[in-house]
């Protein structure tokens, strides 16, 4: 497949505003498939909204994020949608803030069948939303701790000990979230895949460091969901932009690279928050996907890890973010934040970020390994 001129100039155009993007691959355990998964979000109310939207996007994406509460809470739009979604030969996944047991029975046997009736068309359920940050910002999961680990504790096992959680893990369900912090905790915790939230004015090499970081330790897949820059219309950055960050998570080894698509208020279009030039930006990266598919086989000889000491669970989206949303930065906070910048600058996209955990050999898995109070020039 040739890729088309106005593909080709606009990654012209973003070789001169994005550093070298990486080809970044692992080598892969057998636990985590090379499957490359593309698509959108879907947050209105109807079915019928549903539908236009996978009618818009099916010809250059392959899967479907039914992100909508009015949508899964309603047995018969969440089985409209998604049977329109697997005759479009999309692959999806459903929200469930909960998977219910009284207010909703229906979830339980929706569930049991869902499997069986759409086979590997039905990839899981995406699971709550941001566990991770929401602790961080609001302390949704705990409001005390005695020290690190106690939270540490107390987070994950607020998600394992969840009854949604052990539905979805008795049923062989895969579960799946989107975060922007505590990446290692929510793997820890059960989640099977966690996408890396692109966006916010955040930092994409660090946001890809620390998800990417996590998952690859603990052998699990890894993505990016394209999200918000504004509070305000228009939301979501340019398509110019967007195709950036897409082309970047690729570029790093996403197995997910999703576009969120939720209107906040009423300034919004039939498809949501997206218009055209975010629909060309993602036919532009279907088309060099396709022309330029990644060789997964590939073994990279830099593999470069960046320990964090355990349990620390800092935001780290700037110096003076707090500790599990309980404690400010503390004294060390500094010298990993100055760290970490370093590293970033020096190895780019080859940098993970982790944790120190005897359960996890980092040294056999990293060929270069920098703790956390390491000096580095």
């Amino acid at each position: 497949m040739k890729l088309s001129a106005l593909l080709l100039l606009s990654i012209l155009i973003i070789s001169v505003s994005l550093p070298i993007i990486y080809i970044y691959y692992r080598t892969r355990d057998a636990t985590v498939k090379d499957e490359f998964f593309f698509g959108v979000s879907y947050g209105q109310n109807t079915a019928a909204e549903a539908k236009l939207l996978i009618d818009k996007v099916k010809g250059y994406t392959n899967m479907f994020l039914i992100n909508s509460w009015d949508i899964t809470t309603n047995e018969t739009a969440l089985t409209e949608v998604s049977d329109y979604a697997a005759e479009a030969n999309l692959k999806f996944m459903v929200f469930f803030d909960y998977i219910s047991r009284i207010t909703y029975p229906w979830h339980q046997t929706w569930l049991n069948t869902a499997k069986e009736k759409y086979g590997d068309k039905f990839l899981g359920v995406y699971l709550q939303d941001e566990p991770g940050g929401k602790q961080i910002d609001t302390k949704e999961s705990f409001a005390n701790a005695s020290d690190y680990s106690d939270a540490a504790n107390r987070f994950v096992n607020s998600i394992v000990y969840y009854n949604s959680t052990i539905d979805a893990k008795e049923k062989s369900i895969l579960i799946f979230t989107s975060d922007y912090a505590l990446y290692w905790f929510d793997y820890l915790a059960g989640y099977d895949a966690v996408f890396s939230e692109l966006g916010w004015n955040h930092s994409t090499t660090q946001q890809i460091a620390l998800c990417r970081g996590a998952a690859n330790m603990q052998r699990k897949a890894w993505g990016a969901i394209i999200v918000w820059t504004y509070d305000k219309p228009p939301y979501i950055e340019s398509g110019p932009k967007i195709l950036q960050e897409m082309l970047t998570a690729y570029s790093a080894g996403a197995n997910y690279v999703i576009v969120f698509n939720y209107p906040k208020y009423l300034e919004t279009n039939q498809y949501g928050i997206l218009t055209e030039e975010h629909f060309t930006a993602m036919k532009q990266f279907w088309d060099y996907i396709h022309a330029s598919p990644r060789n997964t086989s590939e073994k990279v000889d830099k593999q470069v890890a960046y320990v964090l000491p355990k349990d620390y669970g800092w935001g780290m989206r700037n110096i003076d973010d707090t500790i599990w949303g309980l404690w400010p930065a503390d004294n060390i906070a500094p010298q990993i934040w100055e760290n970490m910048n370093k590293l970033i600058q020096k190895y780019g996209l080859e940098l993970d970020v982790v944790y120190d955990d005897a359960r996890f050999n980092i040294s056999k898995k990293y060929s270069k390994v920098y703790w956390w109070n390491a000096t580095i020039n």
